[in-house]
């Protein structure tokens, strides 16, 4: 009672101290007034040298208290009303108006040691409103307030370590103090919440060491020594409430945004106590070595104390990709993790479960990572070296593997994840049946069936990643099952392992580009099957090597003259003679010679006979010979063509090259199939598209075939494009304008004028709307002068006097035929197709044959008469958003291709008769791909999608100044005038990007 009585009478005296200086404050007329009243009250709380001089005067108005007394008085000051009371005029009224006359010595050691001597629990809960908030009033200016503010805050916090002097007030007054034992949580939480609040507090202009990363490094050092000072307290309940602090101080500092700061700081400083661990132990490691260690145990509280799921996440997830730059070994990795975490993975179910759930199934790491992560929180116990090591308890095991290839088996899986996070998981599923025995998996419920499932969806998917995801299960599935017999369902799978780093390390490699997604250099379209066939084309030709070596074929012909003949060396070796003359004859033997010209096999040289032999499907040799010549029979183009290129085609497809070759040789066959079906879509299109396009929906062809026949239609029109021909050139004079009953087309040049000419230039754009054409046009009557057209000149000084000329790109004549009827119904659901469900590879493929097809029309009428159809099929839903990323592709690719064939004037020509359907399907093109851009988990489909963008960009612009152009000369070109309809005004579907400009 006495004591408590004495407390209230010394807190008088200093109020009442604290007010006199304050009025003598407020009444200074002169700097030495101020200083002396802010001495009369240091000299209570500091020990301040009596005779310090004070400008000219010697402030000597007090006595110095004894060390004891002042003691008292110093924390009756601050823990009272005293201190916050006497800071806001130190920190509003002196700094504002006097501290900048203040001597710099009279600054450092009377006015700082307000608030660096003073407790920082007590000075940072005072400083800290004040350096963002100033109340307006006269005396105040804001802006010295917050520099000295953000000055004495470096000084306290940064420079004498505040936050270390913090925690040992914490630990030593306010653990001590039963009153305040109540309010120290709250506490606890209100100073970590201000001392992470500071740089953004501070000002824009702020002194550098407040800017978030520099402050947060400081303050994280600090609270480092902190735990490894800590590591050696005995003060257990002490030791409680400081790392409980730190704690709060790490979630703080993760909730806003730090956590990769804070870990690159917090890794390396328990690695290094790891390391010295594991040395001192001289790699016999017990877990008993770091369970009594004290730095571990202060770790591990420190972080059970961390109660915040977030950062916890983020804190574990930052440790993993430190560790993985720190590049440590799995032993080193593994006790840091468990150094850290295992106390809160024991206790916590919430934290147990980011281990488990989303580290394996939501989030992606790298393989190492990910390995690092099973150790920990599914095998958990430690590795004996840098390999999966696997306990006694297996429960964990069982329920994660169940859990995985639950997940993996799903087809919604496939259509819903992107591929770096499929091949993650594949990767946690393939590391957890290596570890599993057939025993254990007969335990687990249904992951056979689900990895059963899983490997099937797989295998019928188009991507070569997706279907090594397959084999790589199946074949550490078939390890578990019976390791004697192992399935290899990919050839590069070789010995009894799989390293999955390695193999696949491509799922998180680069995007490409918008056309090498679907075509490789070559200008073929790239598929899985294509890359396993060239692949097995190697292979078959180094086991055809082998096998003509060491084989003979007992009816062949055989000339005797040669049997005596050896090679050079032979000549000269007498074993080799000896042993001719006394080998057997019994390899001689006569064998009747009658029927050799059957044996030789008849030799096709009409296509009657071809298409006769391919339907004798009993007769393999003769089937394979007939497609074999079928190609140059084709290309010699013979009068029956015409009469037969509709049976031939659909023959062609119905052949079964399997049946009709020997095991190897079925890749050699079909390529001869479809080179001899692209011969006859090149030399007869529209008999032959007649018979495939009724041939593709038909219910007697599957799914290999249908995509057959779309590669094959794309090759044929790439070939059409490309092809030269010579026409005669049209050199009679004639009528500029044609009339209706001409029978030439109108987009071919009349018979006054010469034909185009692509001219050839060396900085031309790269988009084939730039491409630029000339012809010229004959003079007008009387007129002399040269003027100008496309190029535009009216005699070309080089002109070709030949009568002939090359025309370029057959395609725009067949173009119809080969689009229409395969766009007809295909999403009619009919007995064996169901192109928008089952066979979306078949809907892609047909997606892919018309961009194609859009492509080799570029720059011809019929590209924009096509265009419209296209992009109406694109536009449906069940194809622009189907759920795999593969029918997206190729819906990226038809609209990056439609927007190439389209020739800016063309545009502008349906704007004029005021046709607004193509301008407002171009501008769904711009907002799907917006879309796509913005939320597709495809990799490709994204860098697709932005490509896409660009290409609507650059037509927007080039059909801007078509516009342009047209308007600019239709006040002195009278017959060019393009009169725009009043619509044109309203339309708002072709956009020009970064600006308002409305097409």
């Amino acid at each position: 009672m006495a004591e408590a009585e004495s407390k209230e009478a010394l807190e008088t005296k200093l109020v009442d101290k604290v007010g006199e200086a304050i009025s003598a404050i407020a009444d200074a007329k002169h700097v030495d007034q101020v200083i002396s009243a802010v001495h009369s009250v240091a000299l209570l709380l500091f020990p301040v040298d009596p005779t310090t001089r004070i400008g000219d005067k010697v402030s000597s108005s007090l006595v110095p208290r004894a060390k004891d007394e002042r003691s008292d008085w110093s924390q009756t000051f601050y823990r009272g009303v005293a201190f916050p009371t006497f800071a806001r005029v130190l920190l509003l009224d002196v700094a504002s108006d006097w501290l900048s006359c203040f001597p710099v010595s009279v600054q450092k050691h009377l006015y700082d040691s307000f608030f660096l001597d003073g407790p920082v629990v007590e000075v940072v809960q005072v400083l800290v409103p004040l350096l963002h908030h100033v109340d307006k009033n006269a005396a105040a200016d804001a802006s010295s307030v917050q520099t000295n503010v953000e000055r004495l805050l470096i000084l306290c916090l940064l420079e004498n370590a505040g936050v270390l002097k913090m925690t040992q007030e914490i630990g030593d007054y306010y653990q001590g103090d039963s009153s305040r034992n109540g309010n120290l949580k709250p506490l606890l939480s209100r100073l970590s919440q201000i001392l992470t609040s500071i740089p953004d507090k501070a000002r824009l202009k702020s002194p550098p060491l407040l800017s978030s990363h520099l402050y947060f490094k400081h303050i994280t050092n600090q609270l480092l020594q902190i735990l490894d000072d800590r590591a050696s307290c005995n003060e257990a309940n002490s030791t409680d409430i400081v790392l409980s602090f730190v704690g709060e101080m790490f979630s703080r500092i993760c909730r806003r945004g730090l956590s990769d700061l804070l870990l690159s700081e917090v890794t390396p400083h328990v690695l290094a106590h790891v390391r010295r661990l594991l040395n001192s132990n001289k790699g016999s490691v017990e877990i008993e070595s770091f369970q009594l260690d004290p730095t571990s145990q202060i770790w591990s509280k420190t972080m059970e104390a961390v109660t915040d799921p977030y950062a916890v996440e983020k804190m574990a997830e930052q440790l993993l990709h430190q560790l993985y730059a720190e590049h440590a070994s799995d032993v080193e990795a593994f006790w840091t993790i468990w150094t850290l975490f295992h106390r809160s993975v024991k206790h916590q179910a919430s934290v147990r479960s980011i281990f488990v759930d989303k580290f394996l199934l939501w989030k992606v790491f790298p393989i190492r990572c990910l390995r690092w992560i099973l150790q920990f929180s599914v095998l958990e116990c430690p590795p004996v070296t840098n390999t999966l090591a696997k306990g006694d308890i297996t429960q964990g095991l069982l329920e994660t593997t169940q859990r995985i290839a639950s997940v993996w088996s799903k087809g919604e899986f496939l259509q819903s994840v992107p591929l770096e996070q499929q091949a993650y998981i594949t990767a946690a599923l393939g590391l957890c049946l290596e570890n599993m025995s057939r025993e254990e998996l007969d335990k687990t419920k249904d992951v056979m069936h689900n990895i059963l499932q899983g490997v099937s969806c797989r295998l019928e998917n188009p991507g070569d990643l997706v279907r090594k995801m397959a084999s790589s299960i199946a074949f550490m599935f078939s390890k578990v099952i019976d390791p004697k017999n192992l399935l290899y369902l990919d050839d590069s799978f070789t010995g009894n392992a799989i390293d999955w780093e390695s193999e696949l390390q491509t799922a998180v490699g680069g995007v490409r580009s918008i056309t090498s997604s679907w075509e490789n250099g070559d200008g073929e379209t790239k598929t899985s099957a294509d890359s396993s066939r060239r692949n097995k084309e190697k292979k078959d030709r180094k086991s055809k090597d082998i096998a003509n070596f060491v084989l003979a074929d007992p009816d062949e012909m055989v000339d005797l003259a040669t049997l005596n003949c050896g090679t050079e060396s032979d000549k000269d070796d007498d074993n080799a003679s000896v042993s001719s003359d006394n080998s057997s004859v019994t390899s001689l033997e006569p064998y009747d010679l009658l029927d050799d010209d059957k044996d030789l096999g008849k030799q096709f040289t009409h296509l009657v006979d071809v298409v006769g032999a391919l339907r004798k499907t009993n007769d393999a040799d003769g089937v394979e010979k007939a497609i074999y010549v079928a190609e140059k029979l084709v290309r010699a183009s013979p009068d029956e063509l015409t009469h037969i290129a509709g049976d031939l085609a659909r023959i062609l497809v119905q052949v079964r090259c399997s049946d009709i070759t020997v095991e190897g040789e079925e890749d050699s066959a079909e390529e001869k199939r479809q080179r001899a079906l692209i011969a006859l879509l090149v030399t007869r299109p529209f008999e032959s598209l007649e018979t495939l396009n009724s041939v593709l929906y038909s219910p007697n062809v599957d799914v290999s075939q249908r995509i057959m026949i779309l590669d094959v239609m794309s090759e044929a029109a790439r070939e059409l494009a490309n092809t030269r021909t010579l026409k005669p050139k049209h050199q009679a004079r004639g009528p500029l304008i044609s009339n209706i009953s001409d029978p030439q087309p109108w987009y071919l040049p009349s018979d006054a004028s010469t034909p185009w000419k692509k001219v050839e230039e060396t900085a031309s754009f790269h988009l084939n709307w730039a491409n630029r054409y000339e012809r010229e046009l004959q003079p007008k009557p009387g007129q002399k002068m040269k003027g100008k057209t496309r190029r535009w000149s009216l005699r070309s000084g080089d002109r070709d006097q030949s009568s002939t000329d090359w025309s370029q790109n057959r395609f725009p004549l067949y173009a119809a035929a080969f689009m229409l009827p395969a766009m007809k119904e295909f999403d009619k659901k009919r007995h064996g197709v169901d192109l928008l469900g089952r066979d979306f590879v078949v809907l892609g493929k047909l997606v892919h044959m018309l961009g194609v097809c859009m492509q080799c029309a570029s720059m011809h009428p019929e590209a924009s008469a096509l265009a419209l159809s296209l992009l109406d099929m694109l536009q449906r839903r069940e194809v622009c958003n189907h759920p795999e990323a593969y029918v997206r592709r190729a819906v990226l690719f038809a609209a990056s291709s439609v927007l190439i064939a389209l020739h800016p004037s063309y545009i502008v020509s349906a704007l004029a008769e005021g046709n607004f359907e193509l301008a407002r399907a171009l501008e769904w093109i711009r907002t799907w791909a917006l879309q796509v851009a913005d939320s597709d988990i495809d990799r490709d489909c994204y860098s697709m999608a932005l490509s896409c963008l660009q290409l609507h960009a650059e037509m927007a612009l080039q059909t801007s100044r078509a516009l342009e152009s047209a308007g600019g000369k239709s006040s002195s070109m009278g017959p060019m005038n393009i009169s725009l309809p009043s619509g044109i005004s309203k339309l708002t579907t072709i956009k020009l990007p970064s600006s308002n400009v409305l097409l």
